[in-house]
């Protein structure tokens, strides 16, 4: 196992893995803390990146400039050591470099930088995406955080609630079990006003997906116990998620979401996918503010 690299503010203290720059563990000063348990019999992950697709691919394939390649569900980097190429007490950085490996399944040249800071009691995350090839770079960024449900503080399960930024009116998007892809139509939204009342009946047909969400922050807690403020500026939709019954609820930020049902397009025109040119570069950030329980 590759050794978990661990920063501090004080307040927090993160401790992220290099094998795909996921972040494991984050707690505060009285050693509480807000991440999954990775109950293996519900789910091992923690915080995977998801780079350079979101969700499954029609077939597990895509098609570019007239070429076909295979990726499995959510790219490679959550499956890919990264470099730690600076640190101090309180951040790390880490890069993953495209190889002739990724260059089968995604034939672009790429810097992927993932930065962790703990300021006080926030951690902030930032990942700077660049092309470093000759030409248009199409990809998507997803975060998959999974957060302890309930969270540490004393709160029942039963009473935790996602309060959005904005009111969220607008019907949600799902997924169809079998395919693992978007479905054609939407459904009416589990959220009242600006609030979602989690329950693991929700997610027995997998996510609850926003594709065009106006909120760019949710407050995910208890009253009398612990909150999260999640904030994600650079990214326009949002997937909430758990296995039913287990003890995390994943609450991602995306830029890029999974292969409509029958999808056959070039990977450049899929929903969600950007692009950069030569030399450019894309930052996709997501802060994480703790608010112990009293």
């Amino acid at each position: 196992m590759v050794q978990l690299v661990t920063i501090t503010s004080g307040e927090l203290t993160a401790r992220i893995n290099p094998l795909g720059a996921e972040l494991w563990s984050l707690t505060d000063a009285a050693g509480r803390e807000y991440m999954t348990d990775a109950d293996p019999a519900f789910w091992t992950g923690h915080a995977p990146i998801l780079f350079p697709v979101i969700g499954m691919l029609r077939e597990g394939r895509y098609r570019l400039d007239g070429e076909t390649y295979a990726l499995s569900k959510h790219g490679f980097a959550r499956q890919s050591v990264f470099d730690l190429v600076d640190s101090g007490t309180n951040f790390a950085r880490f890069r993953l470099i495209d190889t002739a490996e990724t260059r089968e399944v995604y034939p672009f040249r790429f810097n992927l930088d993932i930065t962790f800071r703990l300021d006080a009691s926030t951690l902030q995350v930032m990942a700077e995406v660049t092309n470093a090839g000759d030409a248009a770079m199409p990809f998507s960024f997803g975060y998959h955080p999974a957060f302890a449900w309930p969270l540490p503080g004393g709160a029942a399960k039963a009473d935790h609630r996602v309060v959005f930024e904005h009111a969220e009116p607008q019907p949600i998007r799902r997924i169809d079990p079998p395919s693992g892809l978007l479905l054609p139509e939407t459904f009416d939204t589990p959220v009242t006003g600006d609030t979602l009342v989690p329950d693991a009946a929700l997610f027995e047909a997998d996510a609850l997906i926003w594709d065009h969400i106006a909120s760019r922050a949710v407050r995910y807690g208890a009253p009398g116990g612990a909150w999260l403020t999640v904030r994600f500026p650079d990214t326009p939709m949002l997937g909430i998620w758990q296995k039913p019954g287990a003890a995390y609820l994943c609450i991602e930020p995306w830029q890029g979401i999974a292969d409509p049902v029958g999808f056959a397009g070039d990977f450049r025109d899929k929903p969600g996918v950007v692009s950069l040119e030569p030399s450019e570069a894309k930052r996709f950030r997501m802060d994480v503010q703790v608010d112990p329980a009293p």
